[in-house]
């Protein structure tokens, strides 16, 4: 590679790891290029970049956007999963097909923000609901307080009914 197209990659991965909410390193050793297509095919379908990156580059790009976190597993060969919005799904995709694939595939580990994640974190962040599911439970979580207001409200009121209509029946059959 010529140095300026070096020097584009390193810009660019260093913008990408600056404004990412999670980078993933992975091991791709023995992966078939079918596999490796169809990772890059879920992935991308859900808004996640993979990239595989030189260990030079990627060590260059991580000083550069003061991301050091990451240079403990530039070592052999390595490819990366950045997600810009979401963190939890590029370790659920990563997960996923690791097992579903019985993949080769391996997680190094990665970085969260500031923090420096192991191969056991994303496994733990893997294992966290998506969003949506997180929000429906929130929302569950919150309706239900108010349920039991409204239930415990009118209950009064339906029992004043319940005598109001037994009267009523009462009075009309006499």
């Amino acid at each position: 590679m010529i140095r300026k197209q070096k020097e584009a990659i390193i810009n660019e991965l260093a913008g990408n790891l600056g404004k990412c909410v999670v980078a993933i390193a992975t091991d791709y050793r023995g992966m078939t290029a079918k596999e490796m297509v169809q990772l890059r095919r879920l992935l991308h379908a859900q808004g996640v970049e993979y990239r595989v990156v030189k260990n030079t580059l990627m060590h260059l790009a991580a000083e550069k956007s003061g991301d050091t976190g990451l240079e403990q597993f530039l070592v052999g060969p390595m490819a990366v999963a950045i997600s810009y919005d979401d963190a939890v799904k590029p370790a659920k995709i990563l997960s996923d097909h690791i097992k579903a694939a019985n993949s080769v595939l391996k997680i190094k580990g990665g970085i969260l923000g500031e923090k420096v994640l192991t191969a056991a974190d994303v496994a733990r962040l893997a294992s966290i609901p998506s969003k949506e599911i997180l929000i429906s439970q929130l929302l569950g979580r919150m309706k239900s307080p108010i349920s039991s207001l409204h239930f415990v409200l009118s209950s009064p009121l339906r029992g004043l009914a319940v005598v109001l209509q037994a009267r009523a029946k009462q009075l009309a059959g006499t």
